[in-house]
């Protein structure tokens, strides 16, 4: 962890607990659009790829219509159903006062990840922003996360990710980033730390402690085990 120069963080299920609304989202659009309902793990199967990909996956020849649906849905819905983890403007001072660099990587598009950082204040933290009109790959590809390395103007490799999804943490990995799983998001743990991350942690708050001290307790092995 002394190495670490920078920090980079996901978005949905890691900063902002905005799962409820995208399910919802999800549950709207393919009720209208399809109607006929999906299972839960089928709708949240794919969180944290980009929407187009998700709804082509769900149904090829209906996919823009579900975006554009979806869309609509969690526009209307965002600001009321769009929470805060508890302890996420705390922890994330706390990192700003010890003058780590910071920015987001997230599959949302720009418009949507900026309404979502400043509903609650979020987006002062933050030197850099990518969504997923920024590059041309996206999760679980690394080249997001290279990308926001590039801007802060630190390699990806003195930077650490935190994210709450398997294709965070395998973009983090492939890429050379200290891979750091978010366990308070929607996963199961064995699910999240499927691509071998290197630390995982329970609450955003043990972010500060894990990056002033001993590593150990928190190894993704020991978290787990525990």
């Amino acid at each position: 962890m002394h190495s670490v120069r920078a920090l980079l963080f996901d978005f949905d299920g890691t900063l902002l607990n905005t799962i409820p609304l995208i399910l919802a989202s999800f549950r709207h659009a393919t009720a209208v659009v399809l109607g006929t309902p999906l299972s839960d793990e089928v709708l949240l199967r794919d969180v944290g790829v980009p929407l187009v990909r998700q709804m082509r996956d769900i149904s090829p020849e209906h996919a823009d219509e579900l975006v554009r649906v979806y869309r609509e849905h969690n526009l209307e819905h965002h600001d009321e159903m769009a929470l805060e983890y508890p302890g996420t403007e705390e922890a994330l001072e706390l990192l700003r006062e010890r003058g780590f660099p910071m920015g987001v990587v997230s599959s949302k598009t720009g418009p949507g990840l900026k309404r979502g950082l400043e509903l609650y204040g979020l987006d002062r933290f933050f030197d850099v922003v990518v969504g997923c009109d920024d590059t041309e790959r996206h999760k679980p590809d690394p080249e997001p996360l290279r990308h926001a390395a590039e801007l802060l103007g630190v390699p990806l490799s003195h930077c650490a990710y935190i994210g709450d999804s398997e294709h965070d943490m395998a973009a983090a990995v492939s890429g050379g980033a200290v891979a750091i799983a978010a366990l308070w998001g929607p996963f199961e743990p064995e699910r999240v730390l499927g691509p071998g991350p290197d630390y995982a942690l329970r609450s955003l708050l043990e972010l500060p402690e894990l990056l002033r001290g001993d590593g150990r307790p928190f190894r993704a092995d020991t978290v787990l085990a525990g």
